[in-house]
């Protein structure tokens, strides 16, 4: 099996080592990947790199028709308040990269084509709930970001119910692990600070921004669910699944998380908006019954699992 990735970042590089497991070739498409990032996070991992963009379709079928993947996984895009600064440019690419794939997926005839989308694709505007949120919560918040991700999905969902190619879409809170968030991932940038200063004994600087309560998951558990939309058989058409523990975690928990293995971890508060927090929580159920998938790490083992990784990025 061969999967197309679009993306060089944290998820996809992810993927590649699981899919390297089964003696998979990965291919990515990105046009400006950092080859020591994707050194750093792939090592021995065989994999091919076209250094394109994910918006110009003949780029895409070009790849697709020389290298004949049967999936292709689609990360590349903006995240959070990049979409919108300027709104016009993160539309191009989060909705524009959307078109340029599915084209792409409808014109060569490929089998599976796997989105990651967000939790933030839901309507949070609507508050906090007694209930989990499941897969069939209400999207679009407003914001430029969920909204982008909401296209994205509806226009996945047209496409494979008018051309027949299969689709799964997934919702993961936010992801963390060695990154370089390019895409804007302040969520993952803010674990990656505490890590960072945690190994080598700096102070960590937190917007207050980014204090909030959030739904988390590990880059090495999404890996293992990537792999699990690509290869598993047998999953219904409307295929969405929310990836992460299930809870809304605190800001002091994950601070006190991190100083599991880091204890000497210092950090400062900068003040300025006040954090939004998120305290209903995912419901997971759907990716455990129907993709075998649940976190295999704790929050304490992601964040130790994290900081080794760092230390050895920086021996």
């Amino acid at each position: 099996m061969t999967t197309l990735i679009t993306g060089a970042g944290l998820i996809g590089t992810a993927y590649a080592k699981e899919a390297a497991k089964r003696g998979e070739r990965t291919i990515f498409i990105d046009p400006y990947p950092r080859d020591d990032y994707l050194s750093m996070r792939l090592g021995d991992v065989k994999y091919e790199l076209i250094r394109d963009d994910v918006r110009s379709l003949p780029a895409l079928i070009h790849a697709i028709n020389k290298h004949r993947p049967e999936t292709l996984l689609h990360t590349a895009g903006l995240i959070g308040k990049r979409v919108a600064d300027p709104m016009h440019t993160g539309y191009d690419l989060n909705v524009g990269g959307m078109l340029s794939v599915v084209e792409a997926v409808r014109l060569t005839g490929i089998k599976r084509l796997v989105l990651l989308s967000t939790f933030g694709v839901y309507d949070w505007r609507l508050g906090d709930h007694e209930t989990k949120i499941s897969e069939t919560f209400p999207r679009g918040s407003g914001a430029a970001y969920s909204n982008s991700k909401a296209a994205q999905e509806l226009i996945v969902e047209a496409y494979r119910i008018q051309y027949g190619f299969e689709a799964v879409i997934l919702r993961p809170g936010n992801v963390f692990g060695m990154g370089h968030f390019w895409g804007g991932s302040g969520g993952g940038e803010k674990v990656h600070s505490l890590i960072k200063a945690g190994v080598l004994g700096t102070k960590a600087v937190i917007p207050e921004e980014q204090t909030m309560a959030f739904e988390y998951v590990y880059a090495d558990d999404m890996g293992r669910a990537v792999d699990m939309a690509i290869t598993k058989q047998g999953l219904p058409a409307d295929a969405a699944y929310n990836l992460s523990w299930g809870r809304a975690i605190t800001f002091d928990e994950l601070v006190q998380a991190v100083r599991t293995s880091l204890p000497e971890l210092t950090l400062e508060i900068k003040p300025g908006t006040p954090p939004i927090s998120r305290m209903t929580a995912l419901d997971t159920r759907r990716a455990k019954e129907e993709l075998s998938w649940e976190p295999t790490y704790t929050l304490e083992e992601s964040l130790a699992a994290y900081a080794s990784e760092f230390r050895r990025f920086i021996s």
